[in-house]
C-alpha cells in the first residue's frame, strides 16, 4: 500500500509560503510519482497473472527503473523499449541489475516496435502487459487523483489552503490526475504544470485529453476542462534532458540550503521554472505547494558532471 507523502515546510519565496510534498520518499526504489504509479500498475498486473512486463522510456528513465525493481520483486520478466542509443546513467545501470532487457529502436518506430514485441511474447506463451511511457492512461491518473485527495487532507488537518501546485509535466499523467482530483472535488488550488519537455498547444492537449478519458470512465461530467489545466512551456530549456546553468545553480542552492535533491532532467528544472513564474506573475502572499516527483539517481548523474 502506498503511504502517504509528507508535507513540509521549507522557505519563503519572493514573499510567499514554499511547502513541498516529498513524493520522492515513497518506500519503494527511490520513490516518486512512477512509484506511486506503478503500485497501481502491478496491482493490475499481479491480479491479472501477467508474466511478462513491456514498458517505454529513455535511458535515464524513472519509470524503467522501478518497473524493472517490482519485476525483480515479482519474478516477472522485463523489457524496456527506448527511442535512444545507450546512455550509461545511474537508470540504467539499475534498471539493467534488476533484470530489464532494452530494445533500441527510432523514435518513428515505437509503436510498431512495441505492437510486434507483444504479439512476439504472446505467440512464445506469454502473458505480456504493457506499461505506457510516463504509466500515462486512467490507471496513472488514478494514482494522482490519490495525491491530490491527500494534500486535501492535509489543508484541512492544518488549515491551510494551497493557492498554487507547481510540479515538473512531461507526459501530463500526473497534471491529469491533480486537475481530475481538483474537478471532482470542487477545489480551487490553481494547478501549474511546468512543462520540462512538450510545447503547447500539443503539451495542453494531452493533458485535456486524459482528464477527459479519466472523467468519462468514472462517469463525471465534464465541461470546460481545458480552463482548469495550466500548462507552461517557457522553462524547457531546449527540449527534454536539457538544462542552462540556472537549473544547475538552482539544484545546488536548494541542497545546500535546504537539504532538498533535484534533478536536471525533472524536479529541478520544474523548480527553477516555478520561481521563474511566480517572479514573472509578481506572485506575492500565497501558499504554493512544489510536488517533488523523484528522481533520486539523477540527482547523483548530476553531481558527477558538477565535480569533473
Amino acid at each position: 500500500m502506498i503511504c502517504k507523502t509528507p508535507i513540509i515546510y521549507l522557505d519563503n519565496l519572493k514573499n510567499n509560503k514554499l511547502f513541498v510534498k516529498r513524493d520522492d520518499l515513497l518506500p519503494f526504489s527511490f520513490g516518486g510519482n512512477k512509484a506511486r504509479k506503478a503500485k497501481l500498475f502491478f496491482d493490475e498486473i499481479i491480479k491479472g497473472n501477467y508474466d511478462y512486463v513491456i514498458t517505454y522510456g529513455s535511458f535515464s528513465s524513472n519509470l524503467v527503473r522501478i518497473v524493472a525493481n517490482y519485476c525483480k520483486k515479482f519474478n516477472l520478466e522485463c523489457l524496456a523499449v527506448t527511442p535512444e542509443s545507450y546512455k550509461k546513467s545511474y537508470n540504467s545501470i539499475l534498471a539493467k541489475e534488476l533484470g530489464a532487457e532494452f530494445v533500441v529502436c527510432d523514435i518513428n518506430n515505437v509503436k510498431e516496435t512495441i505492437e510486434n514485441l507483444l504479439k512476439e511474447k504472446k505467440e512464445q506463451g506469454k502473458k505480456p502487459y504493457f506499461i505506457p511511457g510516463g504509466g500515462h492512461g486512467n490507471i496513472g491518473t488514478q494514482a494522482y487523483v490519490d495525491a491530490f485527495n491527500e494534500i486535501l487532507d492535509y489543508e484541512k488537518a492544518n488549515d491551510i489552503f494551497f493557492d498554487y501546485i507547481f510540479f515538473a509535466s512531461g507526459t501530463g499523467t500526473t497534471q491529469s490526475g491533480l486537475v481530475c482530483g481538483k474537478i471532482i472535488n470542487n477545489a480551487q488550488n490553481n494547478i501549474v504544470g511546468i512543462s520540462i519537455a512538450r510545447k503547447n498547444p500539443r503539451g495542453k492537449e494531452v493533458i485535456v485529453e486524459s482528464v477527459k478519458e479519466y472523467l468519462l470512465e468514472k462517469g463525471i461530467g465534464i465541461q470546460n476542462i481545458s480552463d482548469s489545466v495550466t500548462f507552461i512551456d517557457d522553462y524547457i530549456a531546449g527540449g527534454y534532458g536539457e538544462n542552462n546553468q540556472k537549473i544547475i545553480e538552482t539544484i545546488k542552492e536548494a541542497f545546500k540550503k535546504d537539504g532538498l535533491p533535484l534533478d536536471a532532467t525533472y524536479t529541478g528544472k520544474a523548480f527553477w521554472g516555478m520561481r521563474e513564474y511566480i517572479k514573472d506573475k509578481n506572485i506575492k502572499d500565497k501558499n504554493i505547494l512544489f510536488i517533488h516527483t523523484g528522481g533520486a539517481p539523477l540527482f547523483f548523474d548530476n553531481l558527477k558532471e558538477w565535480i569533473k
